[in-house]
């Protein structure tokens, strides 16, 4: 495993921890038998997952479907593997079930995206295009491109003390004609970060989207909307050519920065198109027989009311490498944004 796949890693098991600092236990005292464990999960997910109208899915039909296959004598084998099915619909990274000991873990959304593991490597970036990667003690990086005044900066989580540290990132770059912002394989991480990191980039407040918590056992209950909004303009902001990169593994936090940078004219999106998991994670939850799991309890909305859920945010221009690329030494996607970028300057 690669520095970078250690840090991914590292990375997960810290926003697990943190997310798991809160626990609610369903049932303690209750009988571990199948069925009622399953009956305990079907219905905890009815009354309090936040995304049923959002990705059209009939939960009763599933329960329907899924119930007859629970026995008395059902395994916590074959109850896994139900269970897992019937939450594979809702295509949603942020629904999770992890065994005994986290000794299987399940995430609703993880097949499709897995691809863009092989797609990129921050360790061919550091080798063949970047002069030199300087590590922070944030969950990012970055530096200068070789033969060209460009900066660069790959951010694999949005998690850290401070996001105002990207004006030390600035200064440290020096007066660079244009950045590109790499945010591929982000897992995500604190959305108040991403709205402070990529403050340092803003041209003016923007409406970008709305968060809506739920608050009740109906699919359609839900607190007072809240509007965000991008960081206001500072003098000291980045305001020359900016190119972000973004993935099919860019996900949660990485998506709200994602909104945040589209909302600037300044900014031009390339990559693929990101996770589409954008929803905040209740606190962990048990069952009797030992499993936990998580899953989305807000609906976040863009300006003109839709949900993004299940289907990401598409770049302004679409490309992406493919393993071959990586493993033959080459990022065509970053190479694609330096000759964007310098078509851009010299115009």
């Amino acid at each position: 495993m690669d520095r970078f796949k250690q840090l991914i890693a590292a990375s997960i098991l810290v926003i697990a921890t943190f997310l798991g600092c809160e626990n609610v236990i369903l049932g303690s005292d209750e009988e571990s038998n199948p069925e009622h464990i399953f009956e305990m999960f079907w219905n905890d997910f009815n009354e309090h997952y936040a995304l049923f109208e959002v990705k059209e899915i009939n939960w009763n039909n599933l329960h329907s479907h899924y119930r007859p296959q629970v026995t008395p004598e059902t395994t916590d084998e074959e109850l896994w593997d139900i269970v897992t099915e019937m939450l594979l619909p809702l295509d949603d990274e942020h629904v999770k079930l992890r065994s005994t000991d986290n000794q299987h873990v399940f995430s609703a959304g993880e097949f499709k995206n897995l691809h863009a593991l092989d797609e990129f490597s921050i360790q061919l970036i550091a080798e063949n295009y970047v002069e030199a990667l300087y590590q922070t003690e944030d969950y990012f990086s970055f530096g200068k491109l070789y033969d060209h005044n460009i900066g660069y900066i790959h951010l694999i989580a949005m998690m850290g003390e401070n996001p105002l540290v990207v004006y030390d990132v600035f200064k440290a770059l020096g007066n660079v004609d244009a950045i590109i912002v790499d945010i591929r394989n982000n897992i995500g991480g604190n959305d108040e970060y991403a709205h402070g990191f990529a403050g340092g980039f803003s041209d003016g407040e923007h409406f970008i989207y709305t968060v809506e918590t739920k608050n009740g056992p109906g699919y359609s209950d839900f607190d007072t909307p809240k509007k965000h909004f991008t960081q206001p303009f500072k003098a000291d902001n980045f305001s020359k050519p900016v190119v972000l990169l973004t993935d099919e593994f860019t996900v949660s936090g990485g998506e709200i920065f994602t909104l945040n940078m589209k909302a600037f004219d300044h900014v031009t999106h390339i990559g693929d198109t990101t996770a589409g998991a954008h929803s905040d994670v209740g606190p962990a939850r048990f069952l009797p027989n030992g499993w936990t799991y998580e899953y989305s309890i807000q609906r976040y909305l863009m300006p003109d009311g839709k949900s993004l859920e299940g289907i990401g945010i598409a770049p302004d221009i679409k490309l992406q490498n493919t393993k071959k690329d990586i493993e033959n030494g080459q990022d065509k996607v970053l190479e694609y944004a330096i000759t964007y970028l310098e078509e851009q300057m010299n115009h």
